[in-house]
């Protein structure tokens, strides 16, 4: 069985899998990765789901971005919120995502992105 570390590290991997751009040019890796009542508040300010998210994000799936102060604590036995800032040519943004593990495994079920001023 699986330490709380262990599923934190693992909850972290996925996170990071979603920013991978050869991960977000495959529609079933990221659907797979995503709940299917998932929802985002883009830094951008729109509001997407799943249906709505994966076709944007395999037209765009970008480009390497660096990851830091990436935290992970436990809301609930099987939800983890994972907060941390991205570095891109864009600028800097705070991300937020809520994490939740179902009878499929661990899946994003909230993500918000914030831009840093």
């Amino acid at each position: 069985m699986a330490s709380d570390k262990d599923e934190l590290e693992h909850v972290i991997g996925c996170e990071l899998r979603l920013l991978d751009p050869q991960v977000r040019a495959s529609a079933t890796a990221i659907t797979a990765l995503l709940h299917e009542d998932f929802r985002e508040f883009g830094a951008s300010g729109r509001v997407w789901d799943r249906d709505s998210i994966v076709p944007a994000v395999t037209a765009d799936p970008g480009h390497e971005v660096r990851v830091d102060d990436m935290t992970a604590v436990w809301l609930a036995p099987d939800v983890v919120l994972l907060t941390y800032q991205v570095s891109r040519p864009g600028g800097l943004t705070l991300r937020s995502s809520v994490w939740r593990r179902d009878a499929v495994g661990w899946r994003l079920f909230f993500h918000q992105g914030t831009l840093q001023l």
